[in-house]
């Protein structure tokens, strides 16, 4: 099994070029820290046993299917990845139960 996975791994031709490589760990460190200061930002303002445990779920799961669209297709730039994961973000985060309640009262 050993000497059948090193071969297979000698002679399979990576064509993930370095650049591209890059422009994925770009990509995935952006999205990284959109959902680290997400969940920061959820558990200050959120009351306590209320963490919107789904909304990082799905901001996770987005980053994720964000990143891989980026390592599979050539054509899709750094800057429409990250707009779009951006754009994700805010999208998402205007469904939590702060900014509802904010708007609630900005409203009234």
């Amino acid at each position: 099994m050993k000497d059948f996975l090193l071969n297979f791994l000698k002679l399979k031709k990576w064509t993930v070029s370095t650049g591209k490589t890059w422009e994925a760990w770009i990509v995935a460190g952006f999205a990284l820290v959109t959902t680290a200061s997400f969940t920061y930002m959820e558990s200050v303002t959120s009351m306590e046993g209320q963490f919107p445990f789904f909304h990082l779920g799905c901001l996770s799961v987005g980053a994720l299917v964000i990143v891989s669209l980026k390592r599979r297709y050539d054509k899709i730039y750094i800057s429409e990845a990250v707009g779009a994961f951006a754009l994700f973000a805010i999208l998402l985060s205007l469904f939590t139960a702060p900014v509802a309640e904010a708007l609630r009262n900005l409203i009234r």
